[in-house]
């Protein structure tokens, strides 16, 4: 060997002793030639070295280069038969093994060694051996003419149908097996004698003789065959029976999709149909889903199977067919599910056990009872003939039946099936308990929540009102926000909006405790600022006493917040304080709209300076807007209040039919459908009384005047034309009147207000409340006070600068004591 000869090659192994070395370059020039690639060949090194290898090979294998070279270097080499040619045009056939060899220089080299397998025993093999291979293989192998009639098969094509090989000579494959898509089959064999290219892997799934009930699945490989002269005279191909690899392909496949379409939502009754829907697509021909009457309401079913069916309905939660409409159903969706005693849903239900028959009774009656005449059939009316019972169970509760029927799939369920079945309820089953669990913890939030807010606002005529509230958390329907409006005495309102942190079950139930507290405050009629006094000493005391602080109690936004606004329609004086809440809107009658001014104290239970409260007077029409912060929220944080106010003007700008439908179009506007913080808003527009609907007088602190203001209020009840209320109206008039005279000093005022009760108030200056006695029946007075009580409505105290109020409310719309 040369220069080239001698260049140093990695070692290589290569299993045959008289191997023929040489070296080609990347581009599959050679580079070395070896005495032993001489005299197999007969070139010499100089009529070989610098020329490309495809010179020495025969022109089919010389096309095959560019390939064998992509696949040496996606592989690292390769091995096989090619076929070259001597210096004298001679073929000759040799084993090629091609590896990489490094240059020290590092440039890509090629190791190809080559052996001589012309005079190689034992590759030329006869008739009787290749015969011998085909006959006795595995695999199914028949030969076709061009015509695609069968010229050849061995015998384990007898396997899958259509007779021994004898029965099949000279049939086409639609001949040989009538049920099987042979069009599909035969179109590939055409392809196959058109283009000379192989098809390997086709598969193809259906019904042949040997099993015609049950379907079956089988991949085939096509090669053409030619003669000696490349003329194409029949397809060589081949049978593999992979029915059980498909059938679990399509077990996977039905259970993935089950992943996917059931139980995406927390609905009882859609999940069940979700089960119904994915079974029927792939698995049976109709499927029922009936339900526990109580799991559908949410409830609690007992451990166990279900021990005794008497009284524990059932009723059909979902069902699907093949066919539309639903056919074979003889109970609709949401009807009860009656079935006989002892039949087989009820001893699944009873036992927790699954049930299969693979051939049904076709004259025995379907199973439901309680059906009218016209919807009884007997399994053969129905088409049904194959079933599949399965328990709904779930983290050990049976919490319904399952049944799986065919009709059009001829193929009785098999033990695989129910296998299958039983998994796929199961997985069903949890997704309808986790549903059935969360129905339950929802209606209960509901029944809370329905609790915690008002059901409907109180009959008033203070001003016209409109609410809407939308929660965060939207499965629940829970949250921290609310409001309120509470008639006060006098025909005065008090309106509330609040906020307590976080969402959920929590966050309500603290709500509630607050809102509570706040109605309790307002039932003894303190202003605004002392109203929030309290509340902020009731949440200070309630932190403390649970022991601990709530996360970032330190910060001003971590307490509860609220406004609290008490309007007058007698004088249209309006009254609010705020903690640590947004300022209320005011929608004036032109339109415009302005932000109250008010003083911010600090959240309830956090600690700051004292609250104080803002006084305005509102003209006639005026709407009053109050919202939590979550109508104006932002995710990205980057609003001011300027913006927000801005959008806030906005939004209300727009009119409505109604103050409902005004807010519901506000909280559209700013809102997100769904947001990230709960939203409460109360509008409310104010009304002023009319002059006509208030009287009043001084009085001075001598008992004469008694008679007198008791003759002046009979009189304007007489205006009023309330002339029967009048005894009650003048007992209570003389009393409070009497009342003041004895133990209050300073100025003395009466005053009537017929609004949706009859009001009657008397003010003076005295700063200690009456109390309500029961005197004994020797005693000579004391019972002022509980006279009024027992023939007015109410009656109550109120403080107000400079003196007190003695108030007694009598219905207009009751009939008098």
């Amino acid at each position: 060997m040369g220069t080239h000869e001698k260049q140093d090659v990695a070692p290589q192994r290569f299993d045959v002793a008289d191997a023929a070395p040489l070296l080609l370059d990347a581009q599959g020039v050679v580079t070395s030639w070896t005495r032993d690639a001489q005299r197999l060949l007969t070139y010499t090194a100089a009529e070989v070295v610098g020329t490309r290898v495809t010179g020495l090979l025969s022109a089919e294998d010389a096309a095959r280069v560019p390939e064998l070279a992509e696949q040496c270097r996606r592989d690292g080499g390769w091995a096989g038969l090619l076929t070259a040619r001597r210096k004298d045009g001679q073929p000759v056939r040799v084993m090629v093994r091609i590896t990489p060899a490094v240059e020290p220089g590092g440039a890509p080299h090629w190791l190809v060694l080559l052996s001589d397998m012309s005079g190689a025993r034992g590759w030329d093999m006869s008739r009787a051996v290749l015969e011998q291979m085909v006959t006795d293989s595995p695999v199914g192998i028949a030969i076709v003419d061009t015509d695609l009639r069968c010229v050849w098969s061995n015998a384990a094509l007898e396997r899958f149908g259509g007779g021994p090989p004898r029965e099949r000579l000279g049939l086409r494959l639609s001949q040989i097996q009538p049920g099987i898509d042979a069009a599909s089959i035969e179109t590939q064999m055409r392809q196959v004698l058109a283009t000379g290219r192989p098809v390997v892997g086709y598969e193809h799934v259906g019904r042949v003789r040997s099993a015609p009930h049950r379907e079956m699945a089988h991949m085939m490989s096509f090669t053409r065959l030619d003669d000696d002269r490349g003329r194409p005279v029949g397809v060589y191909y081949t049978v593999v029976d992979i029915t059980e690899r498909h059938r679990a392909r399509q077990r996977l496949a039905l259970l993935d999709r089950a992943g996917e379409q059931i139980g995406r939502t927390l609905d009882i009754a859609r999940t069940a149909q979700e089960l119904a829907d994915v079974a029927v697509q792939d698995f049976a021909d109709f499927v029922c889903v009936d339900l526990l009457e109580s799991v559908l309401r949410g409830g609690e079913p007992e451990p166990g199977p279900v021990g005794d069916m008497n009284g524990v309905p059932l009723r059909r939660a979902g069902q699907q067919s093949v066919i539309p409409g639903v056919p074979e159903a003889v109970v609709g969706i949401g009807e009860v599910a009656t079935y006989l005693a002892g039949s087989p849903p009820i001893r699944c239900l009873t036992t927790g056990r699954s049930w299969r028959e693979e051939r049904l009774d076709p004259l025995a009656r379907e199973w439901a009872a309680d059906v009218p005449g016209d919807r009884e059939a007997t399994f053969l009316e129905l088409g049904l003939h194959s079933v599949m019972i399965v328990p709904v169970r779930a983290r050990g509760v049976t919490l319904g039946v399952t049944t799986f029927f065919r009709r059009h799939r001829q193929e009785p369920f098999d033990a695989d099936d129910l296998s299958l079945a039983e998994d796929l309820v199961s997985r069903a089953a949890v997704c309808v308990d986790n549903a059935r669990r969360y129905t339950r913890e929802r209606d209960a939030a509901l029944v809370l929540q329905r609790s915690l807010l008002p059901h409907r606002m109180p009959e008033q005529g203070a001003v016209e009102v409109g609410a809407c509230y939308r929660p965060a958390d939207e499965l629940t329907g829970l949250g921290g926000d609310w409001y309120d409006l509470i008639p006060l005495s006098g025909a005065r309102v008090a309106l509330i909006v609040g906020e307590v942190p976080g969402h959920g079950i929590d966050a309500a139930a603290a709500m509630g405790r607050l809102r509570t507290a706040v109605r309790t405050l307002a039932a003894l009629d303190l202003p605004p600022e002392e109203v929030l006094a309290h509340l902020d000493d009731l949440v200070a005391r309630t932190v403390h006493e649970e022991g601990a602080r709530p996360p970032g109690a330190g910060d001003r936004a971590a307490g509860p917040v609220c406004v609290y606004v008490v309007y007058d329609p007698v004088d249209g004086q309006c009254t609010m304080a705020a903690a640590g809440h947004a300022a209320p809107a005011v929608v004036r009658p032109d339109g415009t709209v302005s932000f109250v001014d008010v003083p911010q104290g600090p959240p309830l239970g956090v600690g700051g300076p004292p609250f104080e409260s803002v006084e305005l007077a509102l003209p006639e029409g005026s709407t009053l807007v109050l919202h939590t912060d979550g109508l104006l929220a932002h995710e990205d944080g980057e609003a001011t209040a300027e913006t927000d106010n801005e959008r806030l003007r906005h939004a209300l700008g727009k009119q409505a039919a109604s103050l409902d439908l005004r807010c519901r179009s506000v909280i559209d506007a700013l809102v997100p459908a769904r947001p990230h913080d709960d939203v409460a808003l109360l509008m409310a527009r104010t009304r002023l009384l009319d002059a006509g609907q208030v009287a009043d007088w001084d009085l001075a602190a001598d008992p004469a005047v008694v008679a007198d203001a008791r003759k002046a209020a009979a009189q304007q009840l007489e205006e009023w034309g309330m002339e029967e209320l009048a005894f009650v109206i003048e007992l209570v008039v003389s009393e409070l009147v009497t009342n003041a005279i004895r133990h209050a000093h300073g100025p003395i005022r009466l005053r009537l207000i017929r609004e949706r009760a009859l009001i009657c108030e008397v003010s003076d200056g005295g700063a200690t409340a009456p109390h309500l006695r029961h005197p004994r029946t020797t005693d000579e007075g004391g019972r002022g006070l509980l006279l009024v009580s027992q023939f007015t409505e109410r009656w109550g105290t109120r403080f107000v600068p400079g003196g007190k109020v003695i108030w007694a409310e009598q219905s207009l719309t009751d009939p008098p004591v």
